[in-house]
């Protein structure tokens, strides 16, 4: 199967383990010595007092990566309860930077 990144990037990833939304994919991290994407990667916001707060990237390696279907990609995220994604080994929260256009 061959996808265009613009049509991967309007998916929604969704965690089999809870059913929580975790965003759209803004960007992906590839090995070009293999060939090969090595994560997806999804902008992720905390909540400060009920508020937003700093903004970070989570970073999910394709292993985690279930089914890619039309509308929806789904992972498999053990450790994405109600606490934080840093507690999770295969994960990376990365803050958020900003690109130029």
């Amino acid at each position: 199967m061959i996808m265009k990144i613009s049509d991967f990037q309007t998916k929604d990833v969704i965690n089999i383990i809870d059913g929580k939304r975790l965003g759209q994919i803004t960007d992906m991290e590839i090995d070009l010595r293999q060939g090969r994407i090595e994560s997806i990667v999804v902008p992720h916001y905390t909540k400060f007092f009920g508020m937003f707060g700093n903004g970070s990237e989570l970073v999910i390696p394709w292993r985690n990566i279930v089914k890619i279907g039309a509308d929806v990609v789904l992972v498999r995220m053990e450790n994405a309860g109600a606490k934080t994604y840093l507690e999770d080994d295969d994960i990376q929260v990365k803050p958020l930077q900003r690109r130029e256009p």
